[in-house]
């Protein structure tokens, strides 16, 4: 079974793939745990250095961390897996976090406000306020809709002249306040006019085809 550690390794840390070489901090590992589930999941790897190299784990103490982070420090509450192995005479921890079926998901930051976390790479970024509309509205239980106005229809029409456009480019060319941009772009979103690409340092949006889905 090293052998399935061993190409877990191989591959690096990516968005669903994160390595820890202990865990000293629930608050800590809860954010990257928020990040995961606000996401599409993952696999955090603990008893594995930054450079791959396997230094081990104390089984209980670690997983106790990690199950305190997850029912102390995350809200909700998050479920997660754990399968122990064995590589090279080390004990190896697989923490197996699923994609959260309602989110967001929050942790305690650094300075103490609970925030909600994405995963963008192999980093834990705090969601954008467009991102948190997005999941406020594909929480709702009823139907969506939105009036397609002079606003929207310079959107569309940027788009289908460029092949993206930002946040900040939307509020300047249809003269919006941040948040009456954020509320169509996260409409538009979830109602699959538009996708989004999320960067560490911006979010793109653009046009889908006719019959493309999110």
């Amino acid at each position: 079974m090293s052998n399935y550690i061993n190409q877990l390794i191989r591959e690096g840390e990516h968005q669903q793939l994160d390595f820890k070489y202990g865990i000293t901090d629930s608050r800590k590992i809860a954010r990257t745990l928020s990040a995961f589930s606000n996401t599409r999941g993952g696999r955090l790897l603990i008893g594995i250095k930054d450079n791959g190299n396997i230094s081990g784990v104390k089984t209980e103490e670690e997983y106790y961390m990690l199950e305190a982070a997850a029912q102390m420090y995350c809200r909700p509450e998050i479920s997660f897996e754990v399968k122990k192995w064995q590589v090279n005479e080390k004990t190896v921890l697989e923490a197996i976090i699923p994609e959260a079926p309602e989110k967001p998901v929050l942790a305690p930051t650094e300075q103490g406000p609970w925030k909600a976390f994405i995963r963008v790479n192999d980093q834990n970024l705090v969601a954008a306020r467009v991102i948190l509309k997005i999941w406020k509205l594909e929480n709702r239980k009823h139907g969506l809709s939105i009036k397609y106005t002079r606003k929207e229809r310079m959107l569309i029409e940027w788009l289908e002249k460029n092949e993206t456009i930002t946040h900040t480019q939307f509020c300047r060319i249809a003269t919006l306040t941040r948040d009456s941009a954020e509320n169509i772009l996260a409409h538009l979103v979830v109602l699959g006019v538009l996708s989004m690409e999320v960067g560490q340092k911006q979010i793109l949006f653009r046009l889908n085809a006719p019959d493309e889905k999110i």
